[in-house]
Order: C-alpha cells, then structure tokens, then sequence
C-alpha cells in the first residue's frame, strides 16, 4: 500500500471497527502506557476499560485480540461489540437472552476461524448455561478464554449496564477474563457488582504530563499524513504541532483525526493563522455538534445536554479569560452537577487529570483540562499568537483557573428534572 494510499483511507477511518486488518496495522501506533493496557487486556483477571468517545478503547481491544490470535495455542479470545439494537431495548430476562445468543455467535465464529479442530460451542440463552459452557470450552482446547466486550456500558444505559454487569460477574472465572469498554460516568453497575472489587479499572485518558506525549501524536501523524508533516512552515515543527493538537484535544484520537484532515484541506503552507483556524472550525464543526449527536444515546439524562452546554460556556470563558489549560472546580458544584460534567467528559469537553486538589482560597476539587478549541474560541481575537501556542503547549502544573466554593458564576444554571 502507497503512501497516498494510506492517507486516503487513513481520513476516511474515524473508528477502529471500521478499518481494514491491512490498514489497521499500519495506522495504529501505541505509547508505552497503552501497551500497558494491552498486556492486561491479555492478562488474567476482568478489565474496565474507561474512557470518553474516540479515545481509543476499540482499538485497544482489537489490538490485544489481534495479538493474542497470533500467539498461538495459549489463548482463545473472542472480540464483540455490544451495540445492538435489541440490547438497547431489551432488559431483564430478554435481555439476558440476546446477549447470550450474541456470545455464542461471536464464539462460534471464532472457532472457525482459530481453531483447526471440529469443536462444538452451543447456542446458550441464559448466564448460567453460558458459564458452564465457557468452562467447558476452556477444558477442550486447554487454553484460557479472553472475551473483550466493546461499547459495553453508556451514560444514559443504565438499566441494561446493571444486568450486563450481573452476567459479567457471573460469566468470570479462572478460566474465563471478561474485559469491557465503558464510558465516564457509567454509575449503574447494578447490586451483585462491586467495581473495585470485581474488576481492574484502566483510565484510557492519554495525559499531556505523561512522557513521550508529543512523540506519540507525532508518529501518528507521520504515519497517518505523510505528506501534511512537509507543510508547516519553519517556525514550526511538525512534532511540535502534532504534540499541540494532540493537548488541544485531550489526547483524544478522533479529535485528533479530525483536526488533520482539516488542516489537510488546504494546499498552502501552514503556520500559525492556519492552526488557530483550525482550532476554532474544531471547536463549531467538532464539539459543538458533538453535543447534538450524543443527546440521543442519553436516555433519560437528555435533558441535561442544556446545562451541560452552559457549565462548558462558563468554564471556557474562565479559562479563555486567564488563558489556562486547565480549572479546578469544588468538589460542592462537583456533586451539584455531577451528571453534566460526565456528559462533558464523555464528549471530549473536558478530562479529568487529577481526582482531588486543594484550592489556594480553600476546599479541594477535581483538576479538569480543557480542549484548546473552545479556549481559543472564547478568547479575545481568537488568534494564536507565537506566544500563546508556547504557553498552551508546554505544560506548567500551575497553569489553572480555580472555581471556589463561594463563586457565583454557575448560580444562573439549573438542572431539570428527568423523567423516570
């Protein structure tokens, strides 16, 4: 495959699911805190993969599955996405018995294609029929069963998360690793489960601290647009781009997408108007939207896509104000709206950094960065300045807008009510 080759389909994948197995390896770059996850994900023991849309829980998923189908002998593994339309509507008993009846064509499928021998796996419709058959099928081959669980629990899914939970838990065994994909904010895991107790919790979020964060969005973009690295003017280093945008989107991979294939549409060299251009079509043709697209898959938190909206003005304005990367909000208006700012999160808004930090005026509170699009959106000019992208793209730890516990700037913010 040609270069160019690799470029036109590269713009064209915005999920995982969706890329060809030729193209998925050559696109598809890992830093060493997600091979990490990888190796836990082939690991014993049940898995939580959390993380926001387009942070890349899929293609972690289907990383560690390709892998493991090539270590040969050692593990049986089976990939399913959970997004059906049935286990969207479904609940209880029914529930329980298209997911089963899914696993068991998923497993079906993948005996074909794995082993050579002629062995036999049921169609299963219940969570106790399909443990004994795991342990079963486990015994046969004399090899450890994976099952990675995609898009597994939603923001405004919560019945179905609570019972898809319950056959997790029962599912699991010794012989049998479950690990799933789930979103921010996931609160239902139903009463048999225990998340600390019953699973490992992985946080998917590529931190701008984090070692090697500019060098990974910079073999990204190497390899996913070739030609867009030989089009910065010399100001500008490519790594040092790709290490920007990849901060102004939280490190979120289909953000990231998003803002190259932009900046790929046009012909001429780009420099600083052309980023900062960028960054505000990111912030009306991305995020915005984002927020219409989701509302939705919210179920009965819908209605709350409005506050949302509201909280996220407020918090840029603070930070395009002071021109912070990040704000500490406390931890009061935390719990006051504590559902919005998980929509926020799932939507790439915002990224939780750290769970608890004290403020200088007193109290303490969660420590969210901001994505750069709706700061320089909000800021005066909307102009990135030579001084501004040094200040955004080198990270300070002190660089944060604080909202105490005696503000008033969400005091105009009401939460409606939400239908049962």
């Amino acid at each position: 495959m040609t270069t160019a080759q690799i470029e036109e389909q590269a713009e064209l994948v915005l999920a995982a699911e969706e890329c060809s197995d030729e193209l998925f390896g050559v696109i598809h770059k890992f830093s060493k805190y997600e091979e990490k996850i990888i190796r836990t994900l082939t690991a014993h023991g049940p898995v939580l993969l959390r993380g926001g849309r387009g942070s890349g829980k899929s293609t972690l998923m289907l990383e560690a599955r390709n892998r493991m189908q090539k270590d040969h002998g050692v593990i049986f593994s089976a990939y399913l996405s959970l997004r059906y339309l049935p286990l969207l509507r479904e609940s209880g008993l029914r529930y329980e018995k298209f997911f089963c009846e899914l696993v068991s064509r998923a497993i079906r499928s993948e005996l074909k294609s794995q082993i050579d021998a002629d062995v036999e796996f049921p169609q299963v419709d219940n969570g106790g029929d399909l443990q004994q058959e795991l342990i079963s099928l486990a015994s046969v081959l004399g090899r450890r069963i994976v099952l990675l669980f995609d898009d597994a629990a939603h923001l405004g899914r919560e019945n179905a998360s609570s019972e898809f939970f319950d056959l997790f838990r029962s599912i699991s065994s010794r012989l049998v690793s479950c690990k799933a994909a789930i979103y921010p904010g996931v609160t239902n895991f139903g009463k048999r489960f225990d998340v600390y107790n019953d699973a490992t919790v992985i946080s998917i979020a590529r931190d701008e601290r984090a070692e090697g964060f500019d060098e990974f969005f910079s073999e990204v973009m190497s390899a996913r647009y070739a030609s867009l690295t030989n089009r910065f003017v010399s100001s500008l280093k490519p790594a040092e781009v790709a290490g920007f945008l990849g901060k102004t989107v939280l490190g979120n991979m289909r953000g990231f997408v998003f803002a190259c294939n932009k900046l790929k549409e046009g012909e001429s060299a780009i420099g600083l108007a052309e980023l900062g251009k960028c960054l505000v079509d990111l912030c009306a043709d991305y995020y915005w939207p984002l927020l219409e697209e989701v509302a939705p898959k919210l179920g009965r938190y819908e209605p709350l896509v409005e506050p949302s909206k509201e909280i996220a003005d407020v918090v840029f304005q603070l930070c395009g104000d002071s021109r912070t990367t990040s704000i500490i909000i406390h931890r009061v208006f935390c719990q006051e709206f504590a559902k919005p700012l998980e929509i926020l999160e799932y939507a790439g808004f915002i990224s939780k950094r750290e769970a608890s930090r004290a403020l200088k005026k007193g109290g303490r509170g969660p420590r969210f960065s901001v994505n750069l699009a709706n700061v320089l959106d909000v800021t005066a000019g909307r102009r990135l300045t030579q001084d501004l992208f040094r200040q955004w793209h080198e990270y300070d730890r002190e660089d944060f807008t604080e909202v105490n516990s005696n503000s008033s700037v969400f005091n105009s913010i009401k939460i409606p009510d939400l239908p049962d």
